[in-house]
């Protein structure tokens, strides 16, 4: 059982790595987790604003993706908004009624903004849903001189075929009956 779910997400990961490689948009580096477990997400910002460096990076979390941790970067701040539940859930025997919504890094000098010539990535964690399915990190990506709100999701389905501007994709597969992880 724990083999048939090992093999669609190494199968998942695949397909999600070759489909975005080649891309230069911001990514997720594992676009498919299980449903039901912790999940470190690493978004790789390829490229500025038409030439000009990045100086902040916000992240809006998808609903259902709980207690989210940033790790912090030598050089940017970290500030982290949160906001009501439609649905609270329970954590470690605690209702959990607000949650991270939010997460930005901005640059605190101009030696620490991402220039254009370079990549970086920034990394935050935090639960995954029981439901298997797509799942879309809205990403504004500010840059010193304009911004890219890599936001756009499609209407239905996975495919970011023919988006400008698309949000990350996390591909949840379903995981059976996996344990409580961090």
């Amino acid at each position: 059982m724990k083999i048939r779910f090992a093999t669609k997400l190494i199968v998942a990961c695949a397909i999600f790595t070759s489909a975005t490689a080649s891309f230069a948009h911001i990514v997720l580096g594992e676009p498919a987790a299980l449903a039901s477990t912790s999940y470190r997400a690493t978004l790789r910002v390829g490229h500025g604003c038409e030439g000009s460096p990045i100086t902040a990076l916000r992240v809006t979390l998808p609903a259902g993706f709980k207690g989210a941790k940033p790790m912090p970067k030598v050089g940017w701040q970290l500030s982290i908004k949160t906001a009501r539940l439609a649905k609270p859930y329970d954590s470690h025997g605690k209702t959990i009624t607000d949650d991270v919504s939010e997460i930005t890094w901005t640059a605190t000098a101009k030696e620490h903004w991402l220039l254009d010539a370079y990549y970086d990535e920034f990394v935050l964690r935090g639960g995954l849903p029981a439901a298997a399915g797509p799942m879309w990190f809205k990403v504004l990506q500010t840059c010193e001189k304009g911004s890219i709100d890599w936001a756009e999701v499609p209407a239905t389905g996975a495919s970011t075929k023919g988006l400008k501007f698309p949000a990350a994709l996390l591909e949840i597969i379903e995981s059976g009956a996996v344990g409580h992880q961090h």
